[in-house]
């Protein structure tokens, strides 16, 4: 997976919902709502953190499972309830003292677009909308919350890695 930064990578900023998620929801019979998370995704996100990586989650999402999940995680930089996901990464790269082509940008749908697209990289999952594949930098093999997230981490840690001169990367 080549990364279109010209630079180290000092953030990954992903959606939720279809990314970290598979998209889906679960309502148990009293209305309670449940989502799947994927574990290795999770232990991507903490290896990239001990990397030198920031994360940044920017979902239009406002709930307690995605905040607990994100808690569990100790990520840096949660921005949930977004209307505009644009102006959120540009709050996230302002608190985290970095540029917008320092960013790769993980999102599958329409509301991802413009966002996607302002960030040093956009990055698709596999199952993402028609419009937002035809717009990504780069696409994963695997779908949102089977892997893809785990994909992308991967992906910032080889980037950063060969960038430093590391021949192993």
């Amino acid at each position: 997976m080549q990364l279109r930064n010209e630079g180290r990578v000092r953030m990954l900023a992903t959606d939720c919902d279809g990314c970290l998620t598979d998209g889906g929801m679960y309502f148990g019979p009293n209305g309670q709502a449940m989502k799947r998370f994927d574990v290795k995704d999770g232990y991507g996100l903490k290896m990239l953190q001990r990397s030198g990586v920031l994360v940044a989650w920017i979902t239009a999402d406002e709930s307690a499972i995605t905040r607990a999940r994100f808690e569990a995680l100790q990520g840096d930089i949660l921005l949930d309830g977004v209307s505009d996901k644009l102006d959120a990464l540009r709050t996230a790269v302002s608190r985290a003292g970095c540029e917008l082509a320092d960013v790769v940008y993980l999102g599958d749908d329409l509301n991802d677009l413009t966002v996607g697209q302002a960030a040093g990289s956009f990055v698709a999952p596999a199952d993402a909308v028609a419009e937002v594949l035809a717009a990504a930098d780069v696409i994963t093999t695997r779908p949102g919350g089977h892997g893809a997230v785990r994909q992308v981490c991967e992906a910032i840690i080889a980037h950063n890695k060969r960038l430093d001169g590391d021949t192993d990367a």
